[in-house]
C-alpha cells in the first residue's frame, strides 16, 4: 500500500504548530518550511499502520507493534499513555436522536455529540414559524435566537451520557421548545447574559465529512475529526499518525472558551475514561419520496451549518444549493453573529443592528 496526498493551502499554517524537529515536521515540511501547493506527501509509516489494521482489525492498532510505537513516541514526548489505556478503549454504539420537522423524520447524532440534541431543539423552536414567508431579517433573527438557546443548553447540560444524566426528553420535547419560543421577542435580540441558568459567562478545524447514498437506498453520513488543523501537530515516530487534540473539546475550566469559543461547565468537565462533547452532526432526513444525507466540518459551526442545510432542503433545494448557501452562526458565547461575506445586505445589517439596540453584532466567519 502506498499512501500519498496532495498538499493544499491549509498547510501554510502548519509550520509554526509542529513540534520543532519532529516526525510530523519531517513528514509535512521541507527544511522546516511549508511545501508548495500541489507537492505530493508520501507517508509510508501510515501505509504500514493501515496494513496492520487491515490484517488484524482493531487489535492491529490498539496492541502489537503499532501500539508500541504510539506509546514510545507519546511517552518520549512527555505523555502519560499506557498500554492499558489503549487496550481498554472500546467504540460505543448509541441510539441516534430522532426528531420530526415539517412532517419529515430526522435521524442524527447522539451524545456525546451535541449535534443531534441541538438540531432537534432549534428545529422544535422554529417549527411554528412560517419561515419561507417571513422577511429575511426576521427569519434570520428568529433562527439566531433559536441557535442561542440551543447552544446555551449545550454548555449547561450536555456531556458524555456515561457520566452525565442528560435531560434528553426535556431538551427535545415540543413543550420545552414552546417555553423557549415564548422568551423570543420578534423586535429585540435577547442578550446571552440574560438567559436563565448560567451566571458564569466570561466577558467579552480540522474535520472531514462525507455523505453517500446509493441506488439501493444505503446511506452513510460520516464525520471524522482531529479537532484542529493537524490535530495536536504531534506524530509518534514510525506511525505516520497525527495525534488528535480532542481534549480541547472538554471544559478544562468552567465557563472558559475553548479553541472554538465554546464554553462548558460541569457536564463536560475532564474525567478519566470520559468522552468529550463534540458538535458533529451527521444527519439523515426521511420523508415520503424524499431522502437526504447531511453533515459538514466546521468546529462549533457544524450544527448551524447542518441546520441551514436542513431548512434549505425543506424548501425543495438540492445538495449543490445547500453547500453554496451563505452561512451565519450564533453559539450563545460570544454573543455575536458570525457570517460569511455577502450573507447580509447593508440594509439587512442595519435592521439587525436595530434589533440589538445598536450594538456591534456581526463579525466575519473564518
Amino acid at each position: 500500500m502506498q499512501e500519498a496526498l496532495a498538499l493544499g493551502p491549509k498547510a501554510n499554517g502548519a509550520r509554526a504548530g509542529f513540534w520543532g524537529v519532529s516526525a510530523a515536521a519531517e513528514a509535512f515540511l521541507i527544511d522546516g518550511e511549508a511545501p508548495p501547493v500541489g507537492h505530493v506527501i508520501r507517508l509510508p509509516d501510515l501505509a504500514w499502520v493501515l496494513e496492520q489494521i487491515a490484517e488484524r482489525g482493531a487489535a492491529g492498532f490498539y496492541s502489537g507493534p503499532v501500539a508500541e510505537k504510539l506509546l514510545a513516541g507519546v511517552r518520549e514526548a512527555g505523555g502519560i499513555w499506557t498500554q492499558d489505556d489503549l487496550a481498554a478503549y472500546e467504540v460505543v454504539e448509541r441510539a441516534p436522536i430522532r426528531t420530526m420537522y415539517g412532517g419529515l423524520e430526522l435521524v442524527t447524532a447522539s451524545p456525546p455529540s451535541s449535534g443531534g440534541i441541538a438540531l432537534a431543539e432549534i428545529l422544535n423552536v422554529l417549527e411554528p414559524y412560517p419561515l419561507d414567508e417571513l422577511d429575511p431579517v426576521l427569519r434570520t433573527h428568529l433562527t439566531v435566537e433559536a441557535m442561542r438557546r440551543a447552544y446555551r443548553d449545550r454548555a449547561i447540560y450536555l456531556g458524555d451520557p456515561d457520566f452525565v444524566d442528560i435531560p434528553l426528553a426535556m431538551l427535545t420535547s415540543q413543550y420545552y421548545a414552546d417555553g423557549l419560543r415564548a422568551s423570543i421577542r420578534p423586535d429585540l435580540a435577547t442578550p446571552s447574559r440574560m438567559l436563565a441558568g448560567n451566571d458564569q459567562i466570561p466577558e467579552g478545524t480540522d474535520t472531514t465529512h462525507f455523505s453517500v447514498m446509493d441506488a439501493d437506498g444505503n446511506m452513510v453520513a460520516a464525520t471524522l475529526t482531529v479537532n484542529l488543523p493537524f490535530g495536536s501537530a504531534f506524530m509518534p515516530p514510525g506511525t505516520g499518525l497525527l495525534v488528535n487534540n480532542q481534549m480541547d473539546d472538554f471544559s478544562a475550566k468552567r465557563g472558559v472558551p475553548n479553541a472554538f469559543g465554546l464554553i462548558g461547565f460541569q457536564a463536560n468537565e475532564i474525567q478519566p475514561h470520559k468522552r468529550p462533547l463534540s458538535s458533529m452532526s451527521p444527519t439523515f432526513i426521511f420523508g415520503e419520496g424524499r431522502r437526504a444525507v447531511l453533515g459538514t466540518p466546521g468546529g462549533s459551526r457544524i450544527i448551524t451549518m447542518v441546520l441551514l442545510g436542513i431548512l434549505d432542503f425543506m424548501e425543495g433545494n438540492g445538495p449543490e444549493h445547500w453547500v453554496s448557501l451563505p452561512r451565519f452562526h450564533h453559539q450563545y458565547v460570544p454573543d455575536r453573529i458570525s457570517a460569511e461575506p455577502d450573507t447580509f445586505t447593508a440594509e439587512e445589517i442595519a435592521e439587525c443592528i436595530m434589533l440589538r439596540n445598536g450594538e456591534d453584532w456581526l463579525y466575519p466567519a473564518n
